[in-house]
């Protein structure tokens, strides 16, 4: 990143120059890696490829993961109603960002992105392009801290939570340690949202494929990298007692497909499902 624009991320009081290690894999840059992305390094390419070698369609899945955030917001717009977004674990900035997709479907839609990586920090600006009559705002913030988000000056700036908001959680819970709790994370942010809210998650599952994935965690230990899949009934527990919305929690590619059925819905490795809160 060029020190002109860090000068302008520490003008707009945006956040600190932040420090960046490239000698080790990093979940981000790998998933970068996946989706043909230029944003990786030689240690990110290098576990991505042995990942690939462990599941080879490991590719496919990541853009099949992409495709079902992109499904799930237009959803979201346009038969829910919803114009407001928190998108936490927000990953590296590529094509189909949330506020891409969302004002398309109305240019009115506002978004708030958080993560706590210092690599999307380093590319937040392209989050905030947003349409003139749109907003974007980005957090530098931890899921693990709802209470930070919630509270944050620009999320309050930018989102109106006495009104419908979709909570998007795309890829990111499975990040959080069992130790860390994510379900009483995800509660506080989900009882913080009025009736008419949603949200969406998609989580890693090794309910597929138990010995490619178990390999999959192995690897990516030994990488020092946390990666927690989850059975059907652990991530049904996020949605709370908010009502699934058809066709529930369901394998990736068979939630809502633009086009026919999927032959083999368990061919990437992920549950998705999108909940609406009760008035």
């Amino acid at each position: 990143m060029a020190k002109d624009v860090w000068a302008r991320m520490d003008q707009d009081g945006m956040a600190d120059p932040p420090e960046i290690d490239t000698t080790v894999a990093h979940s981000a840059r790998m998933y970068d890696y996946w989706l043909g992305g230029k944003t990786n390094f030689a240690p990110d390419r290098a576990l991505g490829d042995a990942v690939e070698q462990l599941i080879p369609t490991i590719r496919t899945m990541a853009q099949e993961n992409r495709r079902f955030l992109g499904r799930a917001v237009r959803h979201l717009v346009r038969e829910q109603g919803i114009r407001q977004f928190l998108d936490i674990g927000t990953g590296i900035p590529t094509e189909g960002n949330t506020h891409e997709v969302a004002q398309l479907a109305d240019p009115t839609a506002r978004v708030v992105y958080v993560d706590n990586d210092p690599i999307v920090l380093a590319h937040a600006r392209a989050l905030m392009d947003s349409s003139p009559a749109g907003r974007t705002a980005y957090l530098h913030a931890d899921l693990r801290e709802p209470e930070a988000i919630l509270s944050h000056p620009a999320l309050r700036q930018t989102l109106d939570l006495t009104r419908p908001v979709a909570l998007m959680l795309i890829s990111v819970l499975m990040l959080v340690a069992d130790a860390d709790d994510p379900w009483k994370h995800v509660a506080t942010l989900l009882d913080a949202l009025p009736a008419g809210s949603c949200v969406a998650v998609s989580h890693v599952t090794a309910d597929f494929d138990p010995a490619a994935v178990g390999a999959v965690v192995d690897a990516e230990d030994e990488g020092r990298m946390t990666l927690v899949p989850r059975g059907r009934a652990e991530v049904a527990r996020f949605f709370g007692d908010w009502e699934l919305l058809e066709p529930g929690l369901s394998p990736v590619l068979a939630w809502r497909p633009d086009g026919a059925a999927p032959a083999r819905p368990e061919a990437a490795y992920y549950w998705a499902g999108v909940a609406r809160k009760r008035g």
